[in-house]
């Protein structure tokens, strides 16, 4: 039995828990999984029993607690550096942090006007300003790392790493909310959208009963 536990939020909706879920999947790493439907009257309390944040994800390992999307996944880094999670090239490992921590601190209007929902289906809903803007970069971004670093498969440094993770949730709101995309940020998405994992995610949520208005439109 796994002496990892990853605790996680919603399926249809916790983005950030989706993110360490994702790459522990994609890297093989067995753990045991705990989910607390969120915004429940005793969410909080429950959290708190596994995270000093009040937040979800955290991670469970022996005696250590690690929450923060980015920080279980640089723990995961360290913990099994045989994995790759981070692209073995030097310069490659640089951007792919340096895009990820972009991603953990950015894009706000993309977040708050585009939340993230697995069942939902909102072909045009939440363009508010500033949502393109962040679209834009986001493609950018996807754009760049493909052109530079992306000849040996088809994920962000060819070969699946933890920048993938943590723009996974991205790919799931710009198929809710049926993102137009151009040819490289489309391929982009038909590739993350083709993890088994990430189908095995996405059928979680869709059967999940639990509604969160602030996450509805």
């Amino acid at each position: 039995m796994t002496d990892l536990t990853l605790v996680i939020g919603n399926k249809n909706y916790s983005s950030w828990s989706l993110r360490p879920w994702l790459a522990m999947k994609q890297f093989g790493i067995e753990f045991q999984e705990i989910c607390i439907p969120l915004y429940t009257p005793e969410a909080t309390s429950k959290i708190r029993q596994y995270s000093p944040s009040g937040k979800v994800p955290v991670l469970l390992h022996g005696n250590q607690k690690v929450w923060d999307s980015l920080a279980i996944c640089e723990y995961l880094a360290e913990e099994f550096p045989h994995l790759n999670c981070w692209p073995e090239d030097k310069s490659a490992r640089i951007i792919a942090r340096c895009i990820s921590a972009e991603m953990h601190s950015g894009f706000q209007k993309l977040r708050q006007n585009m939340p993230m929902n697995c069942r939902a289906k909102l072909p045009g809903k939440g363009m508010a300003l500033g949502v393109q803007k962040d679209i834009d970069r986001i493609t950018t971004i996807w754009r760049d790392c493909r052109e530079k670093f992306g000849a040996n498969g088809d994920m962000l440094f060819g070969q699946f790493t933890i920048a993938d993770a943590m723009f996974a949730p991205v790919v799931l709101r710009f198929v809710t909310y049926d993102v137009q995309l151009d040819n490289v940020a489309q391929n982009y998405v038909e590739a993350i959208l083709a993890i088994p994992a990430l189908q095995e995610w996405i059928k979680a949520g869709k059967a999940e009963q639990e509604i969160i208005p602030a996450f509805e439109f």
